[in-house]
């Protein structure tokens, strides 16, 4: 078993208990906020996890998970560095407002 087989699993074994989720869909990715509580619910933290479908050779798939915990005294700073790389990418890279990518009807069963 190799070292982050063995960190997720004692991730998905803590004692947290789900309270809140909100999952958004965009495009191939799905983000899901999840709110968590810590055991003895004294305590709460986000979850926010990226998840991307990969379709295999052999016509399977599995799904790529990435996740970040953010802890309730590092909100303010990540909404606020969240917001200022927003705003740049807004006014520096497009002049003013981002594009909109159109929704693709190819294959709506696609993630």
């Amino acid at each position: 078993m190799y070292r982050e087989d063995r960190d997720q699993d004692r991730f998905q074994n803590r004692d947290a208990e789900d309270v809140y989720s909100k999952p958004v869909r965009a495009g191939k990715r799905t983000y899901f906020f999840d709110v968590k509580s810590t055991k003895g619910n004294n305590d709460f933290y986000l979850t926010i996890t990226e998840s991307k479908r990969r379709n295999n050779p052999d016509g399977s798939f599995t799904f790529d998970k990435h996740k970040i915990f953010l802890y309730k005294e590092d909100f303010e700073k990540f909404k606020e560095g969240l917001d200022e790389v927003v705003e740049y990418i807004r006014v520096k890279c497009f002049g003013g407002e981002i594009p909109v990518r159109p929704e693709s009807t190819e294959n709506p069963d696609e993630f």
